[in-house]
């Protein structure tokens, strides 16, 4: 059932003069999965409309924030008030200090809270504060895990990365690189002989305590309480990266639910319910050391800028609805019972990886519990799937390598069209 797409294509074309690659972030292009991407039009609660007319029903969710849907009606007023009165001033606003509110009492590891642009931005800074607190210069990462696009961080860095098959970043000064240690994801015994040969020099390990951009990676049982009692141990700061996981897996993010404190965490997607945003925040002893209470530069002419501060608190307060989760984990518990037992019935190799609203389809019978065995998944095969879904009106990611969300605007219909389109896709991509 071919899709009409020749408007995406030219679009796409004309866009390829002016944009490197015709995309302003690589994944768009369809690299991962081949074909000409899609041109989006428009978006209304579950579902995309591209420019020539064809609907999706979508489990991207502009890759995670959109929790609520697309164009959340509460969310677009609040907006639209906002820039009523104002696109940006340079100046602090009341909205800042609510949104700031919201995020502390959520996340009660987060004692102050500084808001950015971006989840690169993020992590970039709650780096530098790691650094500044310990007067220490190295950084623990682990294999596929995805903490933006920052120079010391482009390291065996999964996600966009992966899908091009790039180890690293050309641009990146080796020094740069020197700085940031590697450990497999979910091996305890491998940081622990990272922390036996660097453990003084270590200001802090950074990690996604759901691993979601080599695909969803849920952490073994006991490996996260490893990391803090390790950290703990030398001296080191722990950051948690829930720029994916934090608010889509309860308010309290993962760390919430796992009940691990880490020293700093990093937030972003949500929290700007699809505006650009990024937040980071922890220890207020370690938060202090931020200009202007302490050495730690950091600044931002649009960070906290009152639109983004606006859809933030309209999707927060949402997310306090009682019943919002559960209603949530409802739905993507249907979802996945389906897809595993379609899978099964038609005696197909594919595993599903999944936290809360989080999961990939992996092609084979592997279930990832790092990167290299995420790097085991027949991603041909998921290309062949990609493309038969999006011609049956489903979006999943353009690649192998990324999570899927269902929202909160996703219904008990759109779950059994999914199912139906999933079904006939599977055959056909044998």
């Amino acid at each position: 059932m071919p899709r009409n797409t020749e408007r995406s294509r030219e679009i796409f074309e004309r866009a390829v003069g002016y944009l490197p690659g015709g995309v302003n972030s690589p994944v768009r292009s369809f690299r991962g999965v081949g074909g000409d991407p899609i041109v989006v039009a428009s978006g209304a609660g579950s579902k995309l409309r591209d420019v020539d007319g064809n609907e999706y029903t979508d489990y991207c969710g502009s890759w995670g924030p959109l929790i609520l849907g697309h164009a959340a009606p509460d969310v677009v007023s609040a907006v639209q008030e906002a820039a009523s009165r104002g696109l940006t001033f340079g100046v602090a606003t009341e909205g800042e200090a609510t949104l700031a509110r919201l995020v502390c009492e959520a996340m009660p590891s987060m004692q102050l809270v500084r808001f950015v642009n971006s989840g690169t931005e993020a992590t970039m800074s709650a780096i530098r504060v790691a650094r500044g607190f310990t007067g220490r210069s190295k950084i623990v990462k682990f294999d596929g895990c995805y903490h933006g696009h920052s120079d010391g961080l482009l390291v065996q860095a999964g996600s966009g990365v992966a899908t091009l098959s790039l180890p690293d970043s050309a641009g990146v000064p080796e020094s740069y690189a020197a700085e940031t240690l590697l450990a497999p994801y979910n091996d305890l015994d491998a940081l622990t002989e990272v922390f036996e040969h660097y453990g003084s020099e270590i200001a802090a390990v950074i990690v996604e305590p759901v691993a979601a951009n080599m695909g969803v990676v849920p952490p073994l049982e006991g490996f996260l309480e490893g990391v803090r009692t390790l950290c703990d141990d030398n001296g080191s700061l722990l950051i948690f990266d829930e720029v994916i996981t934090g608010f889509r897996v309860g308010l309290g993010g993962f760390q919430g639910a796992a009940g691990i404190t880490p020293d700093l965490t990093c937030l972003g997607k949500v929290v700007g319910g699809g505006m650009p945003v990024g937040a980071y925040g922890g220890r207020a002893d370690v938060m202090q050391l931020i200009a202007p209470l302490g050495p730690v530069y950091q600044a931002g002419t649009l960070s906290g800028n009152p639109l983004t501060v606006a859809a933030g608190i309209a999707t927060l307060t949402a997310l306090q609805r009682p019943g919002f989760y559960e209603e949530l984990d409802r739905k993507t518990t249907a979802l996945l019972d389906g897809i595993t037992n379609v899978g099964m019935r038609l005696e197909v190799d594919l595993v599903l990886n999944s936290v809360a609203s989080l999961f990939t389809v992996f092609f084979g019978t592997i279930a990832p519990v790092d990167y290299t065995t995420a790097r085991t998944a027949d991603a041909q095969r998921y290309a062949r799937f990609f493309h038969a879904l999006l011609d049956r009106g489903v979006y999943f990611p353009p690649s192998q390598f990324e999570a899927c969300f269902v929202s909160a605007a996703h219904t008990d219909a759109d779950i059994a069209q999914t199912l139906g389109a999933i079904e006939e896709s599977l055959v056909e991509s044998r």
